[in-house]
């Protein structure tokens, strides 16, 4: 998968030696600005709020509530990705460097969507199985299910870096698995929401809330990707490729907004200030008329 990455980074940065003095705007295409643009933006916004919600579920740990070991996880994998992003954006001029580092980002990449399952595996196991997530969740358990997939994620790019045949094919199916489990954790949910009476209306909002964003940034972000990767025509399209990388590229902001959907309380003050505007309005509307 680095290779891919390092192909669709690459090729639009591509020049001849004896012009290398050459005015600095020529050296990227109009595509390619573009994509640096949209890089920086996302490391100046991702990378602070990333760091502010690290903060954030480190306070829950000191004031001594349970430990999201998952969204713990996932937010370190999208600060790995943000800072090879950084990288990338340098232009590094040692290839090698450039290697590494994407290789960094396609490690953090792969564990990234493995925790993304797991959260929402969480949710779906508090709501459908209740009793059994009690007594079989503990801290052990949650380490080793996180260290499978960090060793999962270091698998793929040992794969990818040995040349394994069909490679490509097997990261797209590898995408491609997580969309019917978040149906099935999705439809799951809402089947026992249904008849959960114990459990508080802003609790189920919530639940619902995280599940329903989580299949939506996997749906958004990384289906191009998983067309790119598993058909085999459209890997000569440029726009495809630059398009799919770039949406990848927006996983770790559109985790942040997953990080704050899982709080207590977001949805409802969400929920809550889209009302307050609503009657604001109507009584606006009362007024003139």
């Amino acid at each position: 998968m680095e290779d891919s990455f390092i192909n669709i980074t690459s090729q639009n940065r591509s020049y001849d030696d004896s012009d290398y003095d050459y005015d600095y705007a020529d050296y990227y295409d109009n595509e390619q600005k573009i994509m640096d643009v949209l890089t920086c933006i996302i490391i100046c916004i991702g990378l602070p709020l990333t760091l502010v919600a690290i903060h954030g579920v480190c306070s829950l740990v000191r004031n001594n509530h349970t430990a999201p070991i998952f969204i713990i996880n996932l937010l370190i994998c999208d600060l790995i990705q943000l800072s090879c992003m950084i990288v990338e954006v340098v232009l590094p001029e040692d290839s090698i460097i450039t290697t590494i580092f994407l290789s960094i980002y396609s490690f953090g990449l792969i564990a990234s969507v493995g925790f993304m399952v797991c959260v929402a595996m969480e949710r779906y196991l508090v709501i459908a199985w209740p009793l059994w997530y009690h007594f079989r969740r503990t801290i052990k358990t949650s380490v080793v299910v996180c260290v499978v997939v960090w060793t999962l994620a270091l698998s793929f790019l040992l794969c990818d870096h040995f040349d394994i045949l069909f490679v490509d094919i097997i990261f797209g199916i590898f995408l491609l698995l997580p969309f019917p489990l978040f149906i099935f954790f999705l439809r799951g949910t809402v089947k026992a929401l249904s008849a959960a009476i114990s459990v508080p209306a802003d609790e189920k909002r919530r639940i619902v809330a995280v599940l329903i964003l989580v299949l939506l940034i996997y749906t958004l972000l990384f289906l191009p990707s998983i067309i790119w990767f598993l058909v085999e025509e459209v890997k000569d399209d440029d726009a495809l490729s630059l398009v799919s990388f770039m949406f990848v590229k927006f996983s770790p902001l559109a985790d942040v907004f997953l990080y704050v959907f899982s709080r207590k309380g977001a949805v409802d003050k969400l929920l809550a200030s889209l009302c307050r505007c609503r009657m604001d309005s109507d009584d606006s509307n009362r007024s003139t008329t």
